[in-house]
């Protein structure tokens, strides 16, 4: 499915990638450090915040494959890497699909240029996977709106400028769904947020590190009316739900990049190992698991692809989208744990990747909708056809 121009792509960013970011990815994890403000700043010199975004608006406009190939390749040398730009890519198509010509002229060419960083706030404590149980109100008073609830796993809100938040425009508790909207709250990048109008406490990983996650409260912290986005009200779980196809193929793109690291790491290990005299590629099991792993990350890839073209057709992928991001996710922790099993006893040590890949590919059939909600929203278009 891809063209000269997206191997060129995959050339550029895998250069990008081994140079930059591959190096420092092992000790940062480690460390649990943050993504080096140089890595952020190399990215967006090469458009990586803006792949999908017009070039009216600032954007490289390119398609969906080319963003699916940097999200793959970024990812390959490091998850969080690969994973920074999902934020922005959310709110620039809120922002380009449902957003109005004031607010894309007013957001999008920052966050194109990287200038602007976004973080999502969807989620809450007591509202995972079901989005419409969202709790956080926003009250409309004159020109700006009130926000005050609680939200959790909003990944990257310390160093972001926006936060997308979905909150509660209409309390009666009957509407649910039909009574959300997103604004765009802005704030200042740093590791101290603005109490109490927003405060936030890291949330600690296994894995996935690079960015922290953060559960945040907000205390009447007040957002421009102009920010609601679309200004209007009691659209935002609809507008949300459409966004989530390009949220789901990038993250299914960056579960095929963490997998090829694995088995890349796998086959390299295999050729160097040697036990009863002899290279332990050339023993059955472990050719047996190096194929089986290329093959499963070859059908992530082509899935992930076919919804690629699916959506730039400008057709529904909910579906497409939903096939790739479960089968990747669950790609991703076989392979990755394959790999650990090729590694032996070294693949439990922090001496060897391999350990950091399986820890990050754990978290891919949880977020950007669970694994069961996938397979719901499978069921659900078969089964109306």
């Amino acid at each position: 499915m891809l063209t000269p121009e997206h191997e060129a792509i995959r050339k550029a960013v895998r250069d990008f990638a081994e140079r930059q970011v591959a190096p420092i990815a092992d000790r940062y994890d480690r460390e649990n450090g943050e993504i080096p403000t140089e890595i952020l700043k190399g990215m967006a010199e090469l458009g990586y915040f803006g792949l999908t975004v017009p070039e009216a608006y600032g954007g490289l406009g390119l398609d969906y494959a080319s963003m699916a190939i940097v999200a793959e390749e970024l990812s390959r040398a490091w998850l969080s890497v690969g994973s920074v730009m999902t934020r922005n890519l959310i709110t620039g198509t809120l922002l380009l699909v449902h957003g109005t010509e004031e607010q894309k002229q007013r957001f999008l060419p920052g966050l194109a240029s990287g200038d602007l960083l976004t973080a999502a706030a969807f989620t809450e404590p007591d509202a995972g996977s079901d989005t419409a149980a969202v709790g956080t109100r926003a009250v409309r008073e004159g020109d700006r709106y009130v926000l005050t609830g609680a939200k959790t796993w909003c990944t990257f809100a310390n160093r972001a400028h926006i936060l997308t938040v979905l909150a509660r425009t209409d309390p009666d508790p009957a509407r649910r769904h039909r009574g959300l909207s997103i604004l765009l709250a802005q704030k200042e990048p740093g590791d101290g947020f603005d109490p109490p109008a927003i405060s936030g406490e890291p949330i600690a990983t296994i894995g996935y590190h690079g960015m922290k996650s953060f559960s945040l409260s907000f205390e009447r912290c007040p957002v421009p009316a102009k920010n609601l986005i679309g200004e209007t009200e009691n659209r935002g779980f609809y507008q949300l739900m459409a966004t989530y196809e390009s949220a789901r193929i990038q993250t299914a793109a960056r579960a095929v990049g963490v997998a090829q690291a694995a088995y890349e790491a796998a086959l390299a290990y295999s050729k160097q190992r040697v036990q009863f005299g002899q290279a332990i590629c050339n023993f059955q099991a472990i050719r047996h698991k190096l194929a089986d792993m290329a093959t499963e990350i070859e059908a992530a890839r082509q899935l992930t692809y076919y919804a690629c073209a699916m959506k730039d057709s400008g057709k529904r992928c909910d579906l497409e989208a939903g096939m790739a991001k479960v089968f990747a996710a669950e790609m991703a922790e076989r392979v990755t744990s394959e790999a650990m099993q090729v590694h032996g006893g070294y693949g439990y040590s922090l001496e060897y990747p391999v350990q950091r890949y399986w820890r990050d590919a754990r978290v891919f059939r949880i977020f950007e909708g669970t694994s069961e909600i996938q397979r719901e929203v499978i069921a659900k278009r078969i089964l109306e056809g």
